[in-house]
């Protein structure tokens, strides 16, 4: 199989704060080329890199918002958030754990700190991805994957090398216990000193990688550091990443839906006229209730 070359190595862009809880890089949509449709179907990718929040009796996040027409992904490194939704899902998001939540026809939700980790205060890392919906399903019904660490697809490379925990999609055989509406590969990576390991996906998925922790090589010739985004050419199958010391990757590939994109705020839907239609079923009290 050819290999798949890196198009771009992005560092990370000026950080802003969402709410009060969450000070992120946003690499998706941004600039270099990275707009909702180069990556698609990953059409937004909130970066939370590692960031110390004081303690503080008053958790700190985000207010109730509305979504409507894609999937909203929150991966946990450091630290955890609490999550409510119209849909009447809850839960806490810990380190090592996903929150996967569909909003579809629409929700409301909101996400803060946890309690304890918001009295304690600590290191913060999260990634949040927005994953489109093809047109299809963009009006289906709400859904909540909460996926803890331990329900993780894991694969131990070789000679202590490292290892590959897969949360959506198929890694050697090993599957995620994420479900999805399109074809999605999502791959939490640690490699020890010194590991490498290979990654194949079809030539016209949009791929991507994070580097989280630490500092790799990629394909033998293209250096990555930490807090790196690496965006993949649409040629090619393989590639390769070797830690030069230890290290922590986030792998995204996906099949493009290749379908029109109209965003506006929280909405993401095919035309304006359906935006259009949210901000109206929004006001209208159409995507149930929850308290601030």
């Amino acid at each position: 199989m050819k290999t798949k070359k890196v198009e771009l190595v992005v560092a990370p862009p000026a950080p802003h704060f969402v709410g009060d809880g969450f000070r992120v890089h946003n690499f998706i949509p941004g600039g270099y080329h990275l707009d909702m449709q180069r990556m698609d179907p990953f059409i937004m990718f909130d970066y939370n890199s590692k960031f110390y929040f004081p303690p503080s009796d008053q958790p700190k996040g985000v207010g109730v918002h509305p979504h409507r027409g894609f999937e909203t992904v929150t991966i946990a490194y450091k630290g955890k958030v609490a999550h409510h939704d119209s849909a009447g899902n809850s839960g806490v998001i810990g380190e090592g754990d996903v929150q996967w939540m569909t909003a579809a026809s629409g929700v409301l939700h909101k996400e803060y700190h946890e309690e304890h980790f918001s009295k304690e205060g600590g290191d913060f890392q999260m990634v949040q991805l927005w994953v489109n919906l093809p047109a299809a399903f963009k009006m289906s019904d709400p859904k909540y994957q909460g996926i803890k660490s331990d329900q993780m697809g894991r694969f131990q490379l070789p000679d202590d090398q490292g290892e590959v925990a897969v949360i959506a999609g198929e890694y050697m055989d090993v599957k995620g216990p994420a479900t999805t509406f399109s074809p999605v590969q999502m791959y939490n990576v640690s490699l020890n000193k010194n590991g490498e390991a290979q990654f194949s996906f079809p030539a016209h998925y949009n791929t991507g990688l994070l580097v989280l922790e630490g500092n790799i090589m990629v394909n033998g010739s293209e250096q990555a550091e930490t807090d790196r985004f690496v965006l993949f050419e649409n040629e090619g199958e393989t590639f390769t990443i070797k830690a030069s010391e230890d290290a922590k990757i986030l792998i995204l590939s996906g099949e493009p839906l290749n379908e029109p994109i109209a965003a506006h705020g929280p909405f993401v839907m095919n035309y304006k006229a359906e935006i259009l239609q949210a901000f109206e079923d929004f006001n209208l009290g159409k995507f149930g209730y929850l308290e601030d």
